[in-house]
């Protein structure tokens, strides 16, 4: 029980979850969010889009929000982006069961818009609980909602990818968002630098893909 309480605080919850036998950290932000009304998005959404992927993942790839796929399906990147995603995931010698993948907002806006500020301040606790819960060693910021959210910034995001930036100790490599690739598939190569710089960071270049999927997971 004291190990319980340790976890819960580390987390940083200012109220309890539900009370489970288990302490697995990703579950536990789970339960804090249950079936969430905390902004306006709930009245419009199917499912609650929390992500997936290895809880101990070294690398942590986040989005803004849910399309209707994911949406319809319950899973983050499940769409057409969300097939380019997994395209460079694998590209990169990970799985998508290897990494982590999670949004800004967990519902789908309507119409596929930006979050609004009130639905990311509503969303944003509980990113920074998974972030604590996975602890990877890289975050990739896929597009600007997830890139200027974590990084508090106003910057483009022409102006951040590229190098390495800070979140709480942990890298942070903005790139591009799938769905601005399918527009714009000359920038994928940009895009594919970013994962090598990302690789690099993680001392995986150089490796078979065997021993990158071996590596993708603690």
């Amino acid at each position: 029980m004291i190990d319980m309480l340790q976890l819960y605080k580390h987390l940083d919850f200012e109220v309890l979850p539900p009370f489970r036998l288990s302490a697995d950290p990703l579950q536990l932000v789970r339960d804090a969010l249950g079936q969430c009304t905390r902004c306006k998005l709930h009245a419009t959404r199917k499912n609650i889009v929390f992500g997936e992927g290895s809880p101990t993942a070294r690398v942590l790839f986040v989005g803004e929000g849910p399309g209707a796929d994911e949406d319809e399906q319950g899973r983050p990147f499940v769409g057409r982006a969300g097939k380019l995603l997994t395209s460079l995931i694998e590209k990169m010698g990970f799985t998508r069961q290897s990494v982590y993948i999670a949004n800004i907002v967990k519902c789908r806006p309507p119409g596929n818009r930006d979050p609004e500020e009130d639905e990311v301040a509503a969303c944003i606790g509980f990113v920074q609980k998974q972030i604590a819960a996975i602890a990877p060693e890289v975050i990739v910021t896929l597009g600007s909602v997830a890139t200027r959210t974590l990084l508090k910034t106003d910057k483009r995001i022409s102006d951040l990818r590229g190098r390495f930036h800070d979140y709480n100790g942990i890298k942070v490599m903005p790139t591009f968002h799938p769905s601005y690739l399918l527009r714009n598939s000359s920038q994928k190569w940009v895009t594919w630098n970013d994962a090598l710089m990302v690789l690099s960071a993680l001392g995986l270049e150089g490796q078979t893909k065997e021993e990158k999927e071996e590596g993708g997971a603690r």
